[in-house]
């Protein structure tokens, strides 16, 4: 079993997607370095780990835009303060350590190193109605990726059951077109009907960029598939309903990340941060 520390230094290289954390000890050996997703449970189960290699840890963080908020919130919210070391430092100092390339690791180790040998940044100041804020935001977010996700996988089940042409047509994860498209036509015969100029119009009236290639894709499959297949009513129901709740759920997370910005924003130090 590793001995406790009496302190330790936790240098974290902040990104959109995960950020990746380095703690080292008063020798500058790496005790913990690993990739940490930018989720609540996920960053909390890392903080647990490092909180418990040392009697105090030292937090820097090479803070980027609002990727770095619900990590902030969560230091502040277990009484652990973290020092902003700028990115410029950050690439001044990684020369002085040996690595063939730039890595979040190395990255994360660099930050940690600094702000172990330096002690002049200047500290990150979360106050705790911001902190709650942004916490039960973030955590609102998270949890409406999660119900998007369930909700575009259960739509391309039911789709795979009666049209697996149109299913494969489309990345239903990030084209609002197609999501438009499966709100009004959801098999082969209905598109058919309707025909290409017909259906690019009707896209187009409901604000589809590139309305004309949507509607040839989704023609282009319905022309593949000529048979009905068993349960085609109910399943068209289902995948125009579900279409449609994932269009609403996308604007409603368009509005959480506006609130987000915006709360961000009254941060005292935000636009240092930014």
């Amino acid at each position: 079993m590793n001995e406790r520390k009496t302190q330790v230094w936790a240098g974290v290289d902040a990104g959109k997607g995960h950020h990746w954390t380095a703690v080292v000890d008063e020798t500058g050996a790496t005790l913990w370095s690993k990739k940490v997703d930018n989720d609540e449970s996920a960053i909390l189960t890392a903080l647990g780990e490092i909180l418990d290699l040392a009697d105090e840890v030292h937090w820097a963080v090479d803070i980027s835009g609002t990727s770095s908020a619900l990590l902030l919130a969560l230091l502040a919210a277990h009484g652990q303060q973290a020092v902003y070391v700028p990115g410029r430092t950050v690439n001044r100092m990684s020369g002085a350590y040996r690595g063939e390339a730039k890595t979040d690791a190395r990255d994360a180790y660099v930050i940690a190193e600094t702000a172990r040998h330096r002690n002049d940044f200047t500290a990150i100041d979360v106050p705790a109605q911001l902190a709650v804020d942004l916490a039960l935001l973030t955590a609102h977010r998270t949890d409406l990726v999660a119900d998007r996700v369930r909700m575009i996988n259960r739509l391309r089940d039911v789709l795979t059951g009666v049209f697996p042409a149109l299913e494969r047509a489309f990345d239903y994860s990030a084209h609002k077109g197609a999501l438009v498209l499966l709100t009004g036509y959801q098999t082969p015969a209905a598109i058919r009907r309707r025909g290409r100029a017909r259906l690019t119009a009707w896209l187009a009236n409901r604000g589809v960029r590139g309305a004309d290639a949507v509607a040839e894709t989704a023609l282009a499959a319905a022309q593949a598939q000529q048979t009905a297949l068993p349960g085609e009513d109910v399943a068209a129901q289902i995948v125009a309903e579900l279409a449609g709740q994932l269009l609403a759920l996308d604007d409603r997370m368009k509005r959480i990340d506006k609130q987000i910005r915006e709360t961000f924003r009254s941060h005292p130090q935000a636009e240092i941060i930014e």
